[in-house]
């Protein structure tokens, strides 16, 4: 890789700095949880997440028009020719996907995510929604493993298990608030097949033995796939894999306080508690010390709907690394907790802010 110039570096380091700028001002969930990361990948992690921030709100807030989505093609168009706009988070984002051969499928597939969002798409199979799963976070999962160093086609498969998972456990988590924003995650046929109708329980939103056996088939469903990343986690750089483990643990257990909850997640919100996180970033060390002394077993399987992502992505040198060693269990656990509570206060916020979107859009209308 071409050494960067005295002016090209402080150029990065302003761009850099910038990007945590934006993130510490609507984003600082993820500033938290980057913290369980080390800085050759935290860095990198930031600049892409900066971007990523900005394509979902021109899509949350201006909404999926021909013009924002022209925009951000635009904008990626520009990255990918090594020549972004006069824009921080676009110079920044430009230096990451060049550095680690980011192939501009994954970041297209994200935006694709964001709009469908945007357009109050609904999943009518199970199918349907791992395609929006592999969208809005195998797509994450993906480049994050790129900025690790991870190429190898069955890594990335994991990572992208990984952050499909995820986002079972955040639907599974989050059915009863969807709903009250007028959004179902929940595949439809499954409902039909529980004997309910989509928009007559959106227009109600209750807890029901019928809803209780939607999301626990969606927990079983990520269960396996949390299962299915751990065999690529530790085969992650060593300093990467008590964070990442972390997470998966976190997140795994999100859906166990919801069965803990008899599976309601319409009235009431899974927490995990704060002795029970310190006890995951135990778990997590742990299983990062021991991975250290195994060898990985590597298994082919992967999502279908997330193939085309792999295939996107070809073997590439990438300047290997000297790892430091992992994080303590007890600042893992500081910081997943500080993550949690700074991810329920942007979810409100937003929900919020589309709440007056919404509203002034119904105001000109009636107007």
């Amino acid at each position: 890789m071409r050494q960067l110039s005295p002016e090209e570096q402080r150029l990065a380091a302003a761009d850099l700095n910038a990007c945590s700028e934006k993130l510490a001002n609507g984003s600082r969930t993820f500033l938290a949880a980057s913290r369980l990361l080390p800085r050759r990948v935290r860095d990198p992690a930031i600049a892409l997440y900066a971007f990523c921030r900005e394509a979902d709100d021109i899509i949350d807030i201006g909404g999926a028009t021909a013009g924002n989505l022209a925009l951000l093609k635009d904008r990626l168009d520009a990255i990918y020719r090594n020549a972004p706009y006069a824009s921080s988070t676009d110079r920044a984002f430009s230096f990451v996907v060049h550095r680690f051969d980011i192939p501009r499928t994954l970041p297209d597939a994200l935006i694709e995510g964001f709009a469908w969002d945007a357009d109050g798409r609904r999943y009518e199979t199970f199918a349907d929604v791992l395609a929006y799963s592999t969208r809005v976070a195998g797509s994450v999962g993906a480049m994050m493993a790129l900025l690790m160093g991870t190429r190898d086609r069955a890594q990335l498969a994991r990572a992208c298990d990984l952050g499909i998972a995820m986002q079972l456990s955040n639907i599974a988590r989050d059915v009863g608030e969807d709903a009250r924003a007028g959004r179902i995650y929940l595949p439809l046929v499954w409902m039909r097949q529980a004997g309910l109708d989509p928009d007559d329980w959106l227009a109600d939103p209750q807890a029901s033995p019928e809803i209780a056996e939607i999301v626990e088939r969606l927990l079983e469903a990520a269960d396996s796939l949390y299962r299915r990343a751990a065999r690529g986690i530790s085969a992650l750089p060593v300093d990467c894999r008590t964070g990442i483990f972390a997470a998966a643990y976190l997140y795994g257990e999100i859906g166990n306080e919801v069965r803990r909850n008899g599976h309601n997640s319409i009235s009431q919100r899974a927490i995990v508690p704060a002795k029970r996180k310190i006890e995951l970033a135990a778990k997590a060390a742990l299983s990062a010390s021991l991975s250290l002394t195994q060898t990985p077993v590597i298994i082919p399987d992967r999502v279908r709907e997330a193939a085309y992502l792999l295939d996107a992505v070809h073997p590439h040198a990438i300047e290997p690394v000297s790892p430091a060693w992992w994080n303590l269990p007890a600042r893992t656990a500081r910081i997943i907790e500080m993550f949690e509570r700074l991810e329920l206060r942007e979810r409100e916020a937003q929900i919020a802010r589309l709440s007056g979107t919404q509203a002034q859009s119904s105001s000109r209308a009636e107007a």
